[in-house]
């Protein structure tokens, strides 16, 4: 019985971590989401709105991390004992 427990944990992560590749793998087969090379129908203007929007979130959870690891280099700066 500890066996299997032992060996249940790395499976079950294993297999979720399979599924969630499987899963966010899948939308890379379909080559080109959003089409930028026609003109007259604004889909130039939702590629760029999308670029936009994809830029943004990266640059925000940038910032959002820096932030965190401040704050915690800060914490262990104020927790350790000083000379």
């Amino acid at each position: 019985m500890r066996i299997v427990r032992a060996l249940g944990r790395p499976l079950g992560l294993a297999l979720a971590g399979a599924v969630a590749l499987a899963m966010t793998a899948a939308p890379a087969g379909a080559q080109q989401l959003v089409d930028a090379g026609k003109q007259g129908d604004g889909s130039g203007g939702l590629a760029f709105v999308l670029f936009a929007a994809m830029a943004a979130v990266i640059a925000a959870s940038l910032f959002l991390m820096d932030r965190v690891r401040r704050s915690r280099l800060r914490d262990e700066e104020d927790a350790s004992p000083h000379r």
